[in-house]
């Protein structure tokens, strides 16, 4: 029994969690971490443990188009584990532009390698759109057009992953009037791929669904634009910290202003969290935890997961509420004080006469009338006879 125990705090030499650097708690911390990011039981970190330890590492093929390596940049700033652990010892990253150490004829060469070595067993991530107007001529890479290249390194790849906005819809490059045809990597290959949305997103939504394909030899459940469920089955305004604000209908009107430094509801400056799924609010980013998202951080979201939302709805845009409506009808944090005209104050003023006209002879009726009844006794009428 203790020599168990021992093993479990202490054993870093050997297996994955060794090559991480990291005990052997950590590494299960690691994936109990993963298993509830992905939505499943805590009974799956033992399956996740054993996949990593057991399983070969996934080759990993990264094209780079349309983009503005952001989606890269994310990558980079993964925490658990960190870019180099992860590509070490978690996957192979054998082919990214960015991070390769080879560069022309070397880097296409490394690529071909890897896809002859691991034909269909590879995992194809593709980050940014592809365009398609005048053939493809307006983005190539070692003399072949993005599309060419694509089709290619899709057809014996294991699973495609489109990552960030760009490849999953089209992204910025694909806003109007779109002049160079920027498309998704689904229009593309003409079928359903996983995509994971953002501008950047998540990495650790891309760790995840690279660790169920290697726990679980499948990727994971997607909605119909191919989002994985773990990460973009909810409205991030269900999630988010000022959702209470909200429903209690405390509004920043202004950036600035005494309700945006108070950290109420951004829904009037814009934000599109009512219409857009996304597990920003809960995963946050650069493992800060949840403040670090645009939202925690004072700024409207601008729906950069969603097709039709990010890049295409101006900032200022009332969101469209799928689920929920805002109680409008509270009043502003200062409200402002009305003018009136001369003609609208006479108007008032006779109004307020009128009535207090009316109301005095009310009172003269209902004073005359208590003292008839006071002198009914005298009269020798009672109160009923007319």
């Amino acid at each position: 029994m203790n020599e168990t125990i021992f093993d479990l705090e202490t054993a870093t030499d050997t297996g994955v969690a060794g090559r991480l650097g990291i005990s052997r708690r950590e590494f299960l911390k690691f994936c109990t971490a993963t298993a509830a990011t992905l939505g499943l039981p805590a009974s799956a970190e033992a399956a996740i443990a054993k996949a990593m330890e057991s399983a070969q590492r996934p080759s990993v093929i990264w094209l780079q188009f349309q983009e503005c390596t952001g989606c890269s940049e994310s990558l980079l700033r993964a925490e658990h584990p960190t870019i180099d652990k992860l590509i070490l010892d978690v996957i192979s990253l054998d082919y990214h532009e960015t991070l390769f150490a080879a560069a022309g004829h070397q880097a296409e060469a490394a690529r071909k390698a890897a896809m002859k070595a691991h034909k269909g067993k590879y995992v194809l991530v593709v980050e940014g759109a592809i365009p398609v107007k005048e053939k493809g001529i307006y983005c190539k890479i070692g003399g072949q057009t993005a599309v060419d290249m694509l089709k290619e390194c899709a057809a014996d790849a294991a699973a495609v992953i489109a990552i960030g906005s760009c490849a999953s819809w089209g992204g910025m490059p694909a806003t109007d009037p779109n002049p160079t045809g920027a498309s998704s990597v689904a229009e593309i290959l003409g079928k359903t791929v996983v995509t994971i949305p953002g501008c950047p997103p998540n990495p650790y939504n891309f760790l995840a669904t690279v660790v169920h394909f290697l726990t679980f030899k499948s990727l994971p459940a997607v909605d119909q634009l191919g989002r994985p469920l773990f990460a973009y089955s909810r409205l991030i305004h269900e999630s988010c910290e000022r959702r209470a604000h909200f429903d209690a209908g405390r509004f920043a009107i202004e950036f600035g202003d005494e309700g945006h430094r108070k950290g109420f509801c951004l829904y009037k400056l814009g934000c599109k969290g009512p219409e857009t799924y996304a597990n920003c609010p809960t995963i946050g980013f650069n493992d800060l935890g949840e403040v670090s998202w645009p939202v925690g951080c004072g700024h409207p979201c601008i729906g950069c997961t969603e097709k039709g939302v990010g890049f295409t709805k101006p900032i200022h845009q009332l969101a469209t509420l799928k689920s929920v409506e805002p109680p409008l009808f509270y009043p502003r944090i200062v409200e402002g004080q009305g003018a009136i005209s001369l003609g609208g104050a006479a108007l008032l003023a006779g109004i307020a006469g009128a009535a207090a006209g009316a109301v005095v002879v009310m009172s003269k009726k209902l004073g005359k009338d208590n003292d008839d009844q006071g002198k009914g006794g005298k009269s020798g009428k009672s109160r009923d006879e007319p």
